[in-house]
């Protein structure tokens, strides 16, 4: 451990000695642990999460829940008509989003950001001899 996470770990340890922690809301509560980020590879998250509380989320996210979505509601739906409509809502969405990535639809979204990342810093590495790219 660093130091400074030895320091911040004994602050902490003091304070829950002292109680401070004991009347905070929702002590006993699970935890609400945001799922979201969970298909953005480790080295994107943050940039994903800096996005998001600015308000932007990129295309292909907002297709890829509209996707998720859909196929819910499709598992609840028991109207023929009404499923058949919604089927070919999420057709058109599923082409929609395998144009704007321009290659074939991955259901995970993880290996998109990743290639997507490491195409630009590739392109990058080759204007600049010096920088190297580790796969």
């Amino acid at each position: 451990m660093d130091i400074l996470a030895t320091i911040a770990e004994r602050k902490i340890r003091e304070a829950m000695a002292r109680g401070e922690f004991d009347d905070l809301p929702g002590r006993g509560q699970p935890l609400v642990l945001e799922d979201e980020l969970a298909g953005i590879p480790a080295e994107l998250r943050m940039a994903s999460k800096i996005l998001k509380n600015a308000g932007y989320l990129p295309a292909e996210v907002e297709l890829h829940r509209e996707i998720v979505s859909l196929r819910e509601l499709l598992d609840a739906l028991e109207d023929d008509a009404e499923r058949r409509h919604r089927q070919r809502e999420l057709h058109f969405k599923q082409l929609k989003l395998s144009l704007l990535l321009k290659r074939p639809l991955h259901l995970d979204a993880a290996p998109q950001y990743r290639d997507r990342v490491l195409g630009k810093v590739s392109l990058a590495a080759g204007s600049d001899s010096r920088t190297r790219v580790m796969r």
